[in-house]
């Protein structure tokens, strides 16, 4: 019995080795605007001395830089999927 073998078009769409292919082109800028938007939520916070960006109740503005921490953190994690 002979061997099937698939057709060049569906050979080349498929990468070596069972990995998968790049990122789509969305990925990168989403990726860095986390990490942007976290470093600019902190910035403002520092900078308003703490009124922007939620004006949170005294002695919980705390919030805000696990906010602006948080989102950041979204970005790297992206980085462990970045191709």
């Amino acid at each position: 019995m002979a061997r099937v073998r698939p057709s060049a078009s569906r050979r080349a769409s498929r990468p070596e080795g069972g990995e998968a292919g790049p990122n789509a082109v969305w990925f990168k800028p989403i990726m860095f605007g986390f990490m942007l938007l976290g470093l600019v939520w902190i910035l403002v916070f520092y900078i308003s001395n703490g009124q922007y960006p939620l004006p949170l109740p005294r002695g919980e503005e705390s919030w805000n830089i696990l906010i602006g921490f948080g989102i950041a953190f979204v970005g790297f994690l992206m980085t462990l999927w970045w191709r």
